[in-house]
């Protein structure tokens, strides 16, 4: 370990002795003062001065020592807490970042289910003119066009879907025991919903642009399968098409439509 790194460690214990010691000395300060007090009252026994020492010091020194510590313990999780969130959600969108998002389905994925019910669809969005947005009004104006995507696609998908950010300019939907007809109507609504958004950088009306591909699977599928063939999907699509849809059968076998 180099000097720099051992230096606010050392301040920190230093902090810490220093504390321990001016505390201790305090409670030490509080508890004769109480004791030389009843020393000198006439109308109390012994055995009430005790009672009342026994009694008054543990409310004066542990009341503030446990509340100072619980409010400490409280700030220690609120920061764990909040590294925990950090570590699986994207910071501009407040989505689940690919690695948690790809983890999080691979558990839902995971457990055997019945054939009939091993259904569901995943779903690619990619923000198509993110790049002229960028060029134009500058990065920050990016980053509010990201994020207000990142706000439609969850006001218009169900529920139980999953949203996640899987790239600069992309988003997926893991939308578990989902139809055709299901993933279409959300496809189409996330299209629709995006287009009509509000947005107006630097005062100029703006219209966002989105495009939509992916799969529905009949079959246990993990989250590079889902990935690389909602994501064929997308790149196989035409300008012509709204929203672009394969499915995967039971048997492994995909058809577009």
């Amino acid at each position: 370990m180099s000097i720099p790194e051992t230096r606010p460690l050392r301040r920190g214990w230093r902090r810490i002795i220093l504390l321990t010691i001016a505390g201790t000395a305090a409670c030490i300060a509080l508890s004769l003062a109480l004791n030389y007090l009843l020393l000198f009252s006439d109308t109390l026994s012994p055995f009430g001065r005790s009672m009342i020492t026994a009694t008054a010091l543990p409310l004066l020194i542990g009341v503030p020592a446990f509340a100072y510590l619980g409010l400490k313990l409280e700030e220690a999780r609120g920061y764990k807490r909040t590294l925990t969130r950090l570590a699986s959600h994207d910071g501009l969108t407040d989505c689940f970042n690919v690695s948690a998002f790809g983890a999080l389905i691979d558990r839902r994925a995971a457990p055997p289910q019945p054939v009939g019910e091993r259904r569901g669809a995943f779903l690619v969005i990619e923000v198509g003119n993110l790049r002229q947005i960028n060029m134009r009004f500058g990065l920050a104006w990016g980053d509010e066009a990201v994020k207000l995507v990142a706000e439609t696609i969850r006001a218009s998908i169900r529920s139980g879907d999953i949203i996640g950010r899987i790239g600069s300019n992309e988003f997926a939907v893991f939308l578990p025991g989902a139809t055709r007809e299901n993933a279409v109507d959300v496809g189409e609504r996330v299209r629709a919903d995006v287009a009509t958004a509000y947005f107006t950088p630097a005062s100029v009306s703006a219209r966002l642009d989105v495009r939509v591909g992916g799969i529905v699977f009949e079959q246990d599928l993990g989250f590079d399968d889902m990935f690389r063939a909602a994501e064929e999907t997308l790149v196989e699509a035409t300008p012509a098409d709204q929203i672009r849809l394969s499915v995967i059968n039971g048997n492994g076998q995909r058809a577009v439509h």
